[in-house]
């Protein structure tokens, strides 16, 4: 069995190496292309990531990839036609994990159409030879054919365009897989404790701690590059104690429901609701996520609670567009995630103002921070940050190799068709899965009954996905978790024994792990939130 992706041949390469070209801080979307980019242009790459691999926003999107329709209502082209053109090649690049979605939105007012038709078209337009298709306008028949459950009353048509959507943690897996297939070392559970400086003041390596034993590393590096996501200004100031905040964190709650609420393979887009934010409630892995907010709050978290004013808000503003109204009782899961926006200026007040374009810059002491942006444009803020890297002279000129660079499971594709088919989201790893099952045959018993996934995924994600918790699989390497986290409660202790013996740990471990997962879970569950 290939050892690549185990922890212990990764801390081994690091103990081989004297120092690094770079090393980038944060495992999200955000550090992974950045790794990945600087992979691409033969740089020797290291990435520490404190928790998991998504453990924070990365994982805690509306599942979208997508330029922003919003955007363009805003008049922010470039930024509309920059994230358009990254999503053609994400979908060329990952297919196995991100697909064309249809979007629908309904009009109940006699100039919707002709206004969001003549704005969808100017999308097509910019989205050039990597469009997903062309947006159509609908009669009110055809709309309500295409998403029952829409409310009938009012409605004078609708109009389609397309976009794409993704399963986000198992993308930022595959991407840390395709970093290590490129000769990386990328590390989860690992923090970041503090910046090395030459005699110069200069940054030159880091210090890191494996959380799993304890152990300190001093880690040195030409290129430091801080991709932590909402905690930057927390690096920042380990470099420059009184820097100023970059960062201003704005939360977005999702609510996830069963599907019977919008029964359509089409998503639903409301792209001016009552407070001028936009509502999506769009069809994933078997249910519907609908979301999103979008309120600032004064302090990033690992776990971001939802606010109570932000849950009433999404079910008041479902029920005004779903012929069945949602309750708290239907909310199978509530996930939130904070988005890393620019710092508040004077002036400005809205959250859903501030430009989602993604920033760089570099400290007096070389250290170069990535922050804002998007999943969509995870490549280009990638490529951007190792060119800036090299404007610096801190790394030698070569070209970005990403834009056509597969990532890993985008292989020869298994049949969607082959059984059962939640598999196919692992693409061309889905046949060693099989293999697994065929050789232990109990490994295809489900976790949960009501879901399809298989305990051989458990495996699977400890093997060759550098799982180490009973979270990192139901969380983000089966997403059971934010699917109906009273059904990843119920898994809990048999992903808990399967990891156990994959990892070699004791039963005290299990126990252990349980225990912390229900905690986790509760937080999961809108009967036992607390909106705080």
């Amino acid at each position: 069995m290939p050892t690549s992706f185990h922890r212990e041949t990764l801390l081994r390469q690091l103990a081989a190496t004297p120092a690094w070209d770079l090393i980038v801080i944060g495992g999200g979307a955000t550090g992974l292309g950045v790794a990945l980019d600087g992979l691409s242009r033969g740089y020797k790459t290291l990435l520490l990531e404190q928790a998991d691999f998504a453990k924070g926003t990365s994982s805690r999107s509306t599942k979208l990839v997508h330029g922003g329709v919003r955007y363009l209502a805003q008049g922010d082209i470039g930024l509309v036609r920059e994230a358009l053109h990254e999503r053609g090649l994400l979908l060329r690049n990952a297919p196995h994990l991100c697909h064309n979605q249809a979007f629908i939105i309904p009009n109940y007012t006699w100039w919707g159409g002709p206004f969001y038709t003549l704005g969808l078209k100017m999308y097509d337009l910019l989205a050039g030879r990597l469009s997903l298709g062309a947006s159509t306008h609908l009669s009110r028949a055809e709309t309500v054919r295409q998403l029952p459950g829409l409310r009938p009353a009012g409605l004078r048509g609708g109009v389609l365009y397309h976009d794409g959507q993704f399963d986000d943690a198992r993308l930022a897996v595959n991407l840390a897989q395709t970093c290590i297939e490129g000769g990386g070392t990328v590390l989860n559970y690992f923090p970041v404790r503090g910046l090395l400086k030459d005699a110069t003041g200069r940054v030159a390596g880091v210090r890191a701690t494996d959380q799993e034993t304890g152990r300190d590393y001093e880690l040195k590096a030409k290129t430091v590059v801080n991709a932590t996501g909402i905690f930057v200004d927390e690096i920042r100031q380990l470099d420059e104690p009184a820097a100023a905040p970059l960062v201003q964190p704005s939360q977005g709650v999702h609510l996830v429901l069963d599907q019977s609420f919008l029964p359509s393979a089409a998503a639903l887009m409301i792209p001016h609701t009552d407070d001028g934010r936009v509502l999506f409630a769009v069809p994933w892995l078997g249910r519907v996520v609908l979301g999103t907010t979008d309120t600032p709050v004064p302090t990033a978290c690992l776990e971001p609670r939802a606010q109570e004013a932000e849950i009433d808000f999404l079910l008041r503003t479902a029920a005004q567009y779903l012929t069945r109204a949602p309750t708290r009782a239907d909310v199978l899961s509530i996930f939130v995630g904070l988005r890393p926006l620019a710092a508040a200026t004077a002036g400005s007040t809205k959250t859903q103002e501030i430009s989602r374009r993604h920033k760089i810059v570099a400290s007096a002491s070389g250290l170069i921070t990535i922050t804002g942006g998007k999943w969509t444009t995870y490549r280009r803020m990638g490529q951007d940050t190792i060119d800036q890297a090299i404007k610096l002279g801190q790394l030698p000129a070569a070209a970005s190799q990403t834009e056509h660079l597969a990532i890993h499971g985008a292989g020869a594709l298994a049949e969607k068709t082959a059984s059962p088919t939640h598999l196919a989201a692992y693409g061309s790893d889905q046949p060693a899965i099989l293999q697994l099952i065929a050789e232990m045959p109990a490994l295809g018993a489900k976790l949960d009954a009501q879901f399809d996934f298989l305990q051989a995924e458990v495996v699977w994600a400890a093997r060759h996905e550098l799982a180490r918790t009973v979270e990192d699989v139901l969380a983000r390497r089966v997403r059971l978790l934010f699917l109906d986290a009273a059904a990843a409660v119920r898994a809990a202790p048999t992903v808990a024994a399967l990891l156990a013996r994959e990892l070699g740990h004791g039963a005290a471990w299990q126990v252990r792990q349980v225990a912390l997962f229900a905690e986790l879970a509760r937080g999961y569950q809108l009967v036992d939130s607390q909106g705080v």
